[in-house]
């Protein structure tokens, strides 16, 4: 299937690693250029890169001015930032939540603001939100990935209505357990709280899931590349689970 990416322009947020990274490699692969954001490392083969930290302030207008300095708009913007820290509800402050809020939403929506003019302009635009099942189901231990990944999600589907007939779509992925190293270091947080071996951590984690493996990256970047293609047009207000089969709810 063409999924029509030749000469479109996409924004790539946490691209040096991970899912964002498996995300810009799949857009790149379907012909389209990629500018990718992260606090260290390099862009894709042949493709802009800027550098840029999103827990500073500044971030989201260091980014927009390289963006359009560079003669660019892009057509896709893909919203993915670093998990936060782990931590309980009963003991999680406001200040740890302040913490990460430019990072993981006030980034965020600064760069979606800034760039749907031109894609409603345009009549083609697409925002892909890299969030979390928590969304569906809450993880223990995560109450700030869960509470602000929500906040998130919920502004991103108020969003998808106010922009489809401009044909803007707006869509959340959710991902599950994906050979990251995010899960690496989430395991192994695991491990240092319960006694048993990151090993063990890991087995209990694919035990759980119904496709008896954990996720591929390249899986994960491929669903992204599709729903970030005019061959999407019709998908908008979705949030869809990436995991395996093992969130149980529709």
């Amino acid at each position: 299937m063409d999924l029509q990416l030749e000469g479109k322009t996409a924004l790539v947020l946490g691209a040096s690693k991970g899912l964002g990274r498996a995300i810009a490699g799949a857009l790149a692969d379907e012909g389209a250029e990629v500018i990718t954001v992260a606090r260290s490392g390099g862009g894709l083969d042949g493709q802009p890169h800027i550098t840029a930290d999103l827990d500073d302030p500044a971030a989201p207008q260091t980014i927009i001015a390289a963006v359009r300095d560079g003669g660019r708009s892009p057509d896709i913007l893909v919203l993915n930032a670093g998990g936060p820290p782990t931590g309980l509800a009963a003991t999680t402050t406001p200040d740890d939540f302040a913490a990460v809020m430019d990072r993981m939403f006030n980034a965020q929506l600064a760069l979606a603001q800034a760039f749907l003019p031109d894609m409603r302009s345009r009549g083609f635009g697409r925002i892909l939100a890299v969030a979390s099942t928590s969304l569906v189901t809450p993880i223990p231990g995560l109450v700030l990935s869960n509470a602000v990944r929500a906040m998130l999600a919920s502004w991103c589907k108020t969003l998808a209505a106010e922009v489809a007939a401009d044909g803007v779509t707006v869509n959340l992925l959710l991902p599950g357990q994906i050979a990251t190293d995010r899960l690496t270091s989430l395991h192994g947080a695991m491990a240092a709280g319960s006694g048993m071996t990151h090993d063990q951590i890991t087995a209990r984690a694919i035990a759980a899931i119904p496709a008896g493996r954990l996720g591929r990256p390249e899986e994960f970047g491929d669903i992204a590349a599709f729903l970030a293609s005019p061959r999407a047009g019709f998908m908008t207000g979705s949030a869809i689970k990436v995991d395996g089969g093992q969130t149980v709810t529709l």
